[in-house]
């Protein structure tokens, strides 16, 4: 059998060079897929507000409590912060309905509205999986600033959000600064990150009116998103954490208002149960901080988490898990709010097909019903304890993918092919030297990077490797030479010069030579 010429490494120049039209882009209009009825928003929706009115939120803070109840609102014998209907409604009215989350470079920048759709990183995970061993060690900082370079090279993850815990870090504060500081040296991209205090917000805000060079410069550009789980489920504040957004409004840092209850186990285990509760409390959040400060940029992030309710354990790739979080992207939308939903938290150890089919169920469906940030999206295994460099690669593919079924099927004269069909019945009988086909296959299709696509006998002689191994070479080669130069070697001296940065020098500038070895 005759063999292909031209070799791996020629198709992947080939695939990997600048296409001079893009067949997919960040914030493609989704919104196809509605898994709940009119009806059914408003039956949600109407069941949040009474929940609001009748049994408030537990633990509130009391800047939340002067505001709210300055506002109409009151706090009853247990201590539970009622939030009145009418309130809820003058808070949607009045909060924004779409900002700009910029990049450090602007031209990454994304813009939040409508039914748009971007995909993001985020989470929490405290372990690593090591891809020659396929064992969990602890998540580190240096972890971290891998992988937000990693991601800075990926096309199809639009924003970097914190992927892991740096465990390296002694304290709380420690780990507050390092993780804005790797996440803000690993990628110019639109970017987020979390606090345990208060106070670090400011110090951290500090710190990036540092790098933009004057103080106030991060108010005018804000190039990174707060993740505010602001709950404990069910219906309390987590206090120190509402703290922080008190923090944030006041440094004009956007917040995701994130609340994460868990089916069967912190939330009903009915899904529409399970979308009241998501509701109201983001409801509470949206309000306590627009009460504050109408309009301040926030991401309505309803994630209803799903249990195994066998075990109790979580199930981040279950079909369950799929359709809450697009139906928590549909309401969002629906009150006409920016939207976060989550997806890509693969049950699975391993970047294997188990991995594989409950990402791209997750994914697929909340992307298709317009969420504006599908979190997790990327990297993310072991229902949120662990991360993969390798399944950041692998999963930047299945994004392409995805994002092209947001993007549609065109039906205009030019796609529905006339003339072309009149050419070739008429010519050489076939599509393939078309000059449309010529065109199209780089503004119509997407190619994987990873993905295998070549015939039995070609994969062999590549060395017949899987995804996972594709993935680790491209992270290896990636995370031997792209170390972001958009931070000067003065300029980050004088950060940590003023801040305890415990990720050491030679890890941003890669004398360290970790990777070095690996790709060899």
């Amino acid at each position: 059998m005759a063999k292909r010429s031209g070799g791996r490494e020629a198709r992947l120049a080939a695939r990997a060079a600048e296409l001079p039209v893009k067949p997919v882009r960040p914030g493609q209009p989704g919104g196809n897929y509605k898994p709940l009825s009119d009806g059914q928003l408003q039956s949600v929706f109407d069941n949040a507000l009474d929940i609001l009115e009748e049994l408030g939120m537990g633990s509130p803070i009391p800047t939340f409590v002067e505001s709210m109840v300055g506002a109409g609102g009151w706090m009853d014998d247990n201590e539970r912060l009622h939030y009145p209907r009418d309130l809820v409604l003058k808070a949607i009215e009045s909060a924004a309905k779409d900002f700009v989350w910029h990049g450090l470079d602007e031209d990454r920048s994304v813009e939040l509205k409508d039914q748009n759709v971007h995909f993001s990183t985020a989470g929490a995970a405290v372990l690593m999986l090591d891809h020659a061993t396929k064992t969990f060690r602890e998540s580190t900082s240096a972890d971290l600033y891998d992988s937000a370079r990693l991601a800075d090279t990926l096309e199809h993850i639009h924003t970097y959000v914190r992927t892991v815990v740096a465990r390296d870090a002694d304290n709380a504060r420690d780990l507050d600064i390092v993780t804005a500081y790797a996440t803000m040296m690993g990628t110019t991209k639109p970017q987020g990150t979390s606090f345990f205090q208060p106070e670090h917000v400011y110090e951290v805000v500090d710190m990036y009116d540092m790098l933009l060079g004057e103080e106030g410069a991060f108010r005018k550009r804000p190039f990174v998103v707060a993740n505010a789980t602001f709950v404990v489920p069910p219906l309390r504040f987590a206090q120190d954490t509402a703290e922080c957004m008190v923090a944030q409004v006041r440094t004009g840092m956007p917040i995701n208002l994130l609340s994460a209850g868990q089916a069967g186990a912190t939330s009903p285990a009915s899904l529409s149960g399970s979308l009241v509760q998501a509701m109201a409390e983001c409801l509470a959040a949206l309000t306590s901080v627009n009460l504050l400060s109408p309009g301040h940029p926030c991401i309505f992030s309803m994630w209803p988490f799903v249990s195994d309710l066998r075990t109790g354990a979580m199930s981040g790739g279950s079909g369950e898990e799929a359709l809450l979080n697009a139906g928590a992207g549909q309401l969002a939308n629906w009150l006409g709010l920016p939207s976060g939903s989550a997806a890509g938290m693969a049950d699975s150890k391993l970047p294997d097909a188990q991995a594989g089919h409950e990402k791209g169920l997750t994914v697929s469906l909340v992307a298709q019903a317009g969420t504006n940030v599908v979190y997790e999206s990327a990297g993310m295994l072991a229902a949120l304890l662990g991360h993969s460099l390798e399944m950041m690669v692998i999963d930047n593919d299945l994004l392409g993918a995805v994002n092209r079924t947001i993007r549609g099927i065109e039906t205009d004269d030019y796609a529905l092919a006339r003339t072309v069909f009149d050419e070739v019945v008429k010519g050489e009988g076939h599509f393939l030297g078309h000059p449309q086909t010529l065109d199209l296959m780089e503004k119509h299709y997407v190619y994987p990077m990873v993905g295998d696509r070549l015939s039995p006998d070609d994969w062999k002689d590549d060395g017949a490797t899987d995804a996972s191994d594709r993935a680790h070479s491209y992270v290896a080669r990636t995370l031997s030479s792209h170390y972001p130069s958009h931070v000067s070697p003065k300029k980050d001296a004088q950060i940590r010069d003023a801040f305890n940065i415990i990720l050491p020098p030679e890890s941003v500038d890669g004398s360290d030579q970790r990777w070095r070895r690996e790709a060899r």
